[in-house]
C-alpha cells in the first residue's frame, strides 16, 4: 500500500487507499493543502490494486507531476512528485522508506512521554511498524492532527472514537464515525474494552495491551486428600504366572493329603511287634 505526503515532510501523510482520495484546500478533503493557489477541491488520486490515477478537477490550474503539466488525467507511480501551487508532494512506499517522517517521529516521542495508565494500543497493520500507543484517561483516535493519535487514513474519521479509562477500566466509545468501530470484529457505539482484545477503526487494527481484569482470573482452592488404604487383593484373583498356579496347587494338595510315614519308621514297629511276640511267648511256657 502506497501512500502521498508532503515531500518536505511537515504534515501527516495520507495512505492511497481505495475507491480514491482528495487533495484540496478545504478541511473536508482527505489531504488538506493550505495554499491559497490551491482550489478548495483541486484533484483526485483514483485507486484501483496497484494503479494509480491522478484526476486534476481544475483544467484552469494544472497539476505539475514531475516536470509535466496535467490538465486532465495521469498514472502515478512510486517517487513521482506533484506540485500544487507552492507545494510539493510525493508518492512513496513506506517499505521503502528509511526513516521515519519528522512529524511521525515527534508524535511517537509526544506519545511515549504520556504519563502511563498501564492501558495502551498496539497496531497490527504493517504500515504502522508495530507500534505502541500508550492510552491516557481520554484519548482521541482520528485523523485529525488535533486528535491525541492522530492516523492520515482517508477512511478514518476526523475524530473517529474516544477511549477513557474509568476506575481502572477501559472504554471505546464511538464518535459518529463514518466506516465504524468494532470491537472483536462486531460494530459498537459503546462498550467496555479487555485486555487482549481487538479493537478496529475503519481498516486499522490494533491489540489491546492493559491489566489483568480481576474478575478474569479463577482462585484455586487446594483441598485436601484423604488417606486412602490400598485395595486388598481379590481372593478371586488369578496366578499371574504357571509356577505360581503349580505353587498354589501343592500347597492345597498337602493341606488335603497328611503325608505317608516314612519306611525308618515302618521298621521300627515291625520290631516292636516280634519283641512283644516273644516276650508273651516266654511268658507262656514258663507257666
Amino acid at each position: 500500500m502506497l501512500k502521498i505526503r508532503y515531500k518536505n515532510n511537515k504534515y501527516n501523510s495520507v495512505w492511497l487507499v481505495e475507491p480514491m482520495i482528495s487533495i484540496g484546500r478545504s478541511a473536508t478533503n482527505d489531504l488538506v493543502v493550505d495554499d491559497p493557489h490551491v482550489a478548495d477541491k483541486h484533484f483526485e488520486v483514483h485507486v484501483s490494486h496497484e494503479t494509480l490515477t491522478l484526476k486534476n478537477l481544475q483544467p484552469l490550474k494544472p497539476v505539475r507531476v514531475n516536470t509535466v503539466d496535467v490538465i486532465g488525467a495521469c498514472t502515478l507511480k512510486v517517487d513521482d512528485e506533484i506540485t500544487l501551487g507552492a507545494i510539493e508532494l510525493v508518492v512513496i512506499d513506506p517499505k521503502r522508506e528509511s526513516k521515519v517522517s519528522s512529524s511521525e517521529a515527534a508524535n511517537a516521542t509526544q506519545m511515549r512521554s504520556v504519563p502511563t495508565t498501564g492501558w495502551a494500543l498496539k497496531a497490527n497493520h504493517t504500515a504502522l511498524a508495530n507500534r505502541v500507543f500508550p492510552l491516557k484517561d481520554t484519548t482521541v483516535i482520528g485523523r485529525s492532527v488535533d486528535c491525541d493519535i492522530s492516523l492520515a487514513a482517508a477512511h478514518l474519521s476526523r475524530r473517529h472514537a474516544q477511549l477513557q479509562i474509568i476506575d481502572g477500566a477501559l472504554f471505546v466509545k464511538d464518535l459518529g464515525s463514518a466506516n465504524g468501530t468494532f470491537l472483536n470484529g462486531k460494530q459498537v457505539m459503546e462498550a467496555r474494552v479487555k485486555r487482549g482484545d481487538e479493537l478496529r477503526f475503519d481498516a486499522l487494527t490494533f491489540g489491546v495491551m492493559g491489566p489483568a481484569d480481576e474478575m478474569a482470573k479463577t482462585t484455586v482452592r487446594s483441598i485436601p486428600v484423604p488417606n486412602t488404604p490400598p485395595a486388598a487383593k481379590s481372593a478371586s484373583s488369578k496366578p499371574n504366572s504357571a509356577s505360581d498356579k503349580f505353587a498354589t496347587q501343592h500347597s492345597f494338595a498337602k493341606k488335603e493329603k497328611p503325608s505317608a510315614p516314612s519306611a525308618s519308621g515302618k521298621g521300627g514297629l515291625i520290631v516292636l511287634a516280634i519283641l512283644a511276640a516273644v516276650v508273651i511267648a516266654a511268658f507262656i511256657f514258663k507257666r
